[in-house]
């Protein structure tokens, strides 16, 4: 060996040995091998959202989370690429801590895509606005890009008895949602086990399978820049919380087992609304988000945007990041969790695809906005690039093709496709489920699809199809049609400063404020996902959301606590026994006299059973009974 080479080779395995080192703990090592270390570079990124490449000229489905957890190589390459975008030097633009603080805190400008005046601590998120799902699609698909480049990359450096079947599951790999609306599989959480068990997990990597930090447990900062929160607890946490115990300790844990029995509490009540949401909000001003229109049809409070509210303040627990705006974007939860927003309105668009983006001005400020600007489809949804030079529209983003994926709800594109998937998934505490017989659908749809379960006992209460006592049909029908109860709300959205709940019980609520979100008596909860600061007095413009109460009616029907659903028997029974409560952000309570806007008013509609799968309910006119409190 010549002098240069010996010394070029010394040099190599000097420099493989250090970037060995920097290895940290949790992260996964990609070992010594100087051939290795030599190929070892960073994923190519690009800041441009070009989209991902087709497959055989088909867009590959991105799936449930539970069913990709099936599918063990693909599973692999995920969470590797999860350890490696969070390990990522946070100064890097393709970092975990940049994707994600697009959407809030820090109040970064990304790739050079300046604020306006006034605007420079905001993030790019637009709240309470016609450009709430369109948004939200190319931030995804930025996120889906990052994570599919580093997915290639780490396909590649399998040894050679491996590196065939690893890449052929990186070609098609697509990111996971989290459908946190349908009934788990037996014995399983609405909160997937491998989100909030242990915080190490399993991997089977290049260099064999290592035991790395989970990182759909929590994300951490590296280094932790503690100026970026400007409120304790959050500026001495170093990483992500979930129901953090002691809620005002630096030396707080996350307790994902209250957030996974506050979310099967409340799972009747996110899949009655998202059942409702289809069926019964056409037009996609009124379905989009959740500002609240004066004189508008009673039968139009709920929005995406208010259900997906609700997830964050229910999902983040009391004081977790995913309950605060400005914090969500760093719990991985929220991918999971904006996936299947994106699913959910790609489904939306397939049964209403004659109705779109209207011009309306921002109510809120983003880095790039400010109140009063008119929103269209033509609008810039910064910071997403579509080349060079332009930003993606929503006009540009209406068909979710356009980025190389799809779901697989919505992979034929037609009505009966989804309409089946809506009253298979999405019906079993209707009352519709004892007219359309959904036990079959239901139990054939789990065998094809073990992320669908049927049987699961939800909290709180509510009456299940597959589970409860049935009612008389006479109790509950008055020939095909039944009465749907629901609870209006609507409220400043920043009356408190931060996100804040509005529970409903029948009864008395509980003594202990942080047992609301898992009663045995709630109805269900609305979440308020707020903005801090400046955005409090930016507007008061009001907000909108449901309750709804059907379920919770079916059960105390099935018990024989109240006669039947029919009017003249809920009506009395609610004015005696609905009481409802008010929670802040940081475990506090609020008195209703202090919220302002506050409005809650009983509603009902009568609404025609569907009478096979692939046909939907239909609502009638929505009638007023009362108000619990204005």
């Amino acid at each position: 060996m010549s002098f240069s080479r010996a010394i070029l080779f010394a040099i190599v395995f000097l420099f493989s040995i250090a970037l060995a080192d920097l290895t940290q703990s949790g992260q996964y090592d990609y070992g010594f091998n100087v051939d290795l270390r030599l190929r070892k570079r960073d994923p190519s990124q690009s800041h441009v959202v070009t989209g991902l490449p087709r497959v055989k000229g088909e867009a590959p489905v991105r799936p449930d989370i539970r069913d990709l957890q099936a599918d063990k190589d693909k599973w692999n390459l995920y969470i590797l690429a999860l350890n490696w975008m969070q390990y990522t030097d946070q100064d890097s633009p393709f970092s975990w801590y940049q994707i994600t603080g697009i959407h809030g805190a820090p109040g970064q400008t990304w790739q050079n895509v300046s604020s306006t005046p006034g605007n420079d601590n905001s993030g790019y998120c637009p709240h309470v606005s016609i450009l709430f799902p369109t948004w939200h699609r190319p931030y995804v698909a930025l996120y889906e890009q990052v994570l599919y480049n580093i997915v290639q990359y780490i396909a590649s450096l399998y040894p050679l008895d491996l590196l065939d079947r690893f890449q052929k599951a990186a070609d098609t790999f697509r990111i996971p949602y989290w459908d946190w609306a349908a009934t788990p599989p037996d014995g399983e959480s609405v909160l997937p086990l491998v989100v909030g068990g242990p915080s190490t997990i399993d991997v089977e990597g290049p260099n064999g399978v290592q035991s790395i930090s989970n990182p759909l447990f929590s994300y951490v900062f590296r280094p932790f820049n503690g100026s970026i929160f400007p409120d304790f607890p959050y500026n001495a946490w170093r990483e992500t919380k979930r129901a953090p115990r002691p809620v005002n300790s630096p030396n707080a844990t996350s307790n994902n087992s209250f957030v996974a029995h506050a979310l099967d509490t409340h799972l009747p009540n996110f899949q009655q609304r998202l059942y409702n949401l289809f069926i019964n909000y056409p037009n996609y001003t009124t379905f989009s988000n959740e500002a609240w229109v004066p004189n508008d049809n009673n039968g139009t409070y709920d929005s995406l945007e208010s259900i997906h509210d609700s997830i964050h303040t229910v999902g983040g627990g009391v004081y977790g990041h995913l309950a605060i705006i400005a914090y969500s974007g760093f719990d991985p939860l929220f991918w999971l969790h904006h996936a299947n927003v994106d699913r959910i309105f790609a489904m939306w668009q397939v049964l209403y695809n004659d109705t779109y983006v209207v011009p309306q001005p921002a109510v809120y400020s983003s880095h790039t906005t400010s109140p009063g600007e008119i929103e269209d489809t033509q609008t810039a949804l910064t910071p997403f690039f579509s080349n060079e030079t332009h930003f993606w529209t929503s006009e540009a983003v209406r068909d979710l093709e356009a980025f190389g994926y799809t779901y697989a709800d919505v992979a034929n594109k037609t009505r009966t496709q989804v309409i089946s998937s809506i009253n298979s998934r999405y019906g079993n505490f209707s009352p519709a489920s004892m007219f359309l017989n959904t036990d079959r659908a239901l139990s054939e749809r789990s065998s094809q699809h073990p992320s669908v379960g049927g049987l699961h006992r939800a909290g709180g209460l509510s009456w299940n199809s597959q589970t409860s006592t049935r009612p008389s049909l006479d109790a509950v029908f008055r020939g095909n049609r039944y009465r749907e109860w629901i609870a209006n709300v609507r409220v400043s959205k920043h009356a408190m400063g931060g996100s804040f709940s509005i529970h409903l019980f029948v009864g008395e609520a509980p003594s202990d404020p942080t047992s609301w979100p898992v009663a045995s008596n709630l109805i269900g909860t609305l979440g308020v996902f707020a903005h801090k600061g400046k955005h409090r007095m930016a507007s008061g413009r009001k907000i909108a959301g449901t309750i709804p109460m059907t379920s919770a009616l079916m059960q105390m029907a099935s018990l024989g606590e109240v006669a039947s659903l029919h009017e003249e028997d809920v009506v009395p029974f609610l004015k005696s026994n609905l009481v409802f409560r008010v929670s802040l952000a940081d475990g506090r309570t609020a008195d209703p006299r202090d919220i302002d806007g506050l409005c809650i008013s009983i509603v009902s509609s009568m609404v025609r059973a569907p009478d096979s799968e692939t046909r939907l309910a239909d609502w009638g006119e929505v009638e007023s009974h009362f108000d619990l409190f204005v």
